[in-house]
């Protein structure tokens, strides 16, 4: 019962150091969100063109080995 209580307590002492760490956070205004969102989603995209890029020639050279050997 004794583990139960100390659980129970445990418990309680994490949800209050959480509340009080939160009150903590700095959280950033509507402006700094969308900042940085727009600069995540940019860099998705460039990324992904990237990546469609490079595996453009990366398949087109693999092709190119395996027809030549392929003869």
């Amino acid at each position: 019962m004794a583990e139960v209580k100390n659980w129970i307590q445990g418990a309680k002492d994490y949800v209050n150091e959480l509340k009080l760490e939160m009150r903590r956070v700095s959280w950033p205004n509507r402006r700094q969100v969308e900042g940085t969102t727009a600069v995540v989603i940019f860099s998705v995209f460039a990324f992904a063109g990237y990546f469609a890029i490079v595996d453009a020639v990366l398949s087109r050279g693999v092709t190119r080995v395996l027809n030549y050997f392929a003869r």
